[in-house]
């Protein structure tokens, strides 16, 4: 998959945010959608700058690389009225601010976007949507400030309630960059005229937050998978269609008193569903039958990946040289990788990952790297695995390789590697020509002991007369 799959703080609403954080992560998803609330990183709290910096360690220190902020709690700005006020009341700036608040603290943790939804009306359509635009504008003028963006949700029941409704919003405001989609799979069950995979495919690029839970329709009732009508493995393979590489949460706000099963339920559904990548007939589809069948032919395999299926970039307009995404090769041997982790135990995964690596050649060794981070991001990465993978990940640091470099500063440097290490990582990269786009949670990870190994770094680069590549120059001044 080319996302990263989370879950709903929202569905722990018995657990301490902590101890939440961490069952999460346990369970192997490696995002969290976190709904800012009383008792989950309350955003009027006194101490609020302490809470935001915890929480960020605390997200760095358990893998979970990607983070969106929801907005859906309830009774937080009215204890009387549940959802009260809303961009649509007569009087909606406790929904402004909040909002804002959300803005702030989804840039000090370099969150994908702030969720948000428009709220139910009460009064004339023609009135509503003039409150909704303006309040939108104000809310908007903070996301820019803050180059924070913002993705709002159609919700069953709302004024916005269809996905066309937000996508003819956004045009009629301009086209704003910072605007985009948040989009609830199970709503497309309940509400929309098309399914969950064909309301993907429209939203393409504008999907910035994806929200898995399963209804039936006409019915807005989040389910647990395959207690509606949700085709999951069509709308997983619709989100790897598109490209979509940021979080996909399960949402399911109403199973807090079964939290951890329910979690653990859900992303063995997920794991389950999710596409098959690798056509049968194929070599590489013959390949991993051949693993399954006798896994320690992978030896004899990882070798004749690059001659059987290329070794293009798989993105050449944007990354050329495969550095921040890979090649097409790295992502064949990154499959053979995960065939093989579920046919062995995580020992014997280990002994063959460390074989792999030590006679491979640098292209066999970009494969393992990259094996490493899928498999940080399906959740099977522990004990002597974990051990075995930070030696490789250390070794290839030490290299020139650029691509090599470039591959192990990924999904399992960024959960594994202690953090002394993993700034040499990234000061490594700028070293040698590797773009920041390819070190994973870099805006989770990035403290300020890094920025100012990155300072010194850009001070003897000035004084020898040398550029400073402009990614660190950015990672710089977002820490001013």
């Amino acid at each position: 998959m080319t996302f990263h799959l989370g879950y709903g703080t929202n569905g722990f609403a018995n657990h301490r945010l902590d101890d939440a954080l961490a069952v999460i992560a346990d369970l192997g998803y490696t995002g969290v959608a976190l709904t800012l609330d009383h008792d989950h990183l309350d955003p009027f709290a006194d101490d609020l700058a302490q809470r935001v910096d915890h929480v960020a360690a605390r997200l760095s220190a358990l893998g979970l690389n990607r983070v969106v902020i929801e907005t859906g709690a309830r009774y937080l700005l009215d204890p009387w009225h549940k959802h009260s006020p809303t961009l649509l009341s007569h009087a909606p700036e406790p929904r402004i601010d909040f909002l804002a608040r959300a803005l702030r603290i989804a840039a000090d943790l370099g969150a994908d976007c702030v969720s948000f939804w428009s709220g139910v009306s009460t009064v004339d359509v023609d009135v509503a949507w003039v409150r909704l635009r303006a309040g939108l504008a104000a809310v908007l003028e903070h996301a820019e400030r803050l180059n924070v963006r913002l993705a709002m949700e159609p919700e069953p029941g709302h004024l916005v309630q269809h996905l066309s409704q937000v996508l003819d919003l956004r045009a009629e405001l301009g086209e704003p960059e910072l605007f985009g989609v948040t989009l609830d799979v199970g709503h497309c069950v309940a509400v929309e005229p098309a399914d969950a995979a064909d309301c993907i495919r429209l939203a393409g690029p504008l999907l910035w937050n994806v929200q898995l839970d399963d209804m039936v329709p006409d019915v807005h009732e989040h389910l647990e998978f395959g207690d509606g009508q949700l085709d999951l493995p069509a709308t997983l393979a619709a989100l790897d269609e598109i490209g979509y590489t940021g979080l996909a949460a399960v949402e399911l706000p109403r199973h807090s008193h079964a939290a951890p099963d329910v979690a653990r339920r859900s992303i063995e559904a997920l794991r389950a569903a999710r596409p098959v990548e690798t056509p049968p007939d194929t070599w590489l589809g013959q390949a991993e039958l051949q693993i399954q069948e006798r896994p320690s032919v992978i030896g004899s395999l990882f070798p004749a990946v690059g001659r059987e299926v290329g070794r293009a970039p798989l993105h050449p307009e944007t990354d050329p040289q495969g550095l921040v995404d890979g090649t097409v090769d790295d992502r064949a041997r990154s499959r053979l990788i995960t065939v093989l982790a579920r046919q062995v135990s995580a020992d014997e995964l280990a002994a063959e990952l460390g074989e792999l690596y030590r006679y491979g050649d640098d292209a066999e060794r970009r494969g393992v790297l990259r094996g490493l981070n899928q498999l940080v991001e399906d959740g099977v990465i522990e004990g002597k695995l974990s051990a075995a993978g930070q030696r490789i990940v250390e070794e290839a640091l030490r290299a020139n390789d650029t691509r090599l470099v470039a591959a192990a500063m990924g999904a399992f440097a960024a959960r594994h590697l202690e953090p002394h290490a993993w700034r040499h990582g990234v000061l490594k990269c700028v070293f040698v020509g590797v773009p920041l786009a390819a070190v994973a949670s870099l805006e989770t990870r990035a403290d300020e002991e890094l920025r100012r190994m990155l300072a010194d770094f850009a001070d003897e680069r000035r004084a020898a007369g040398r550029d400073v590549p402009t990614d660190a120059l950015k990672l710089l001044e977002e820490g001013r």
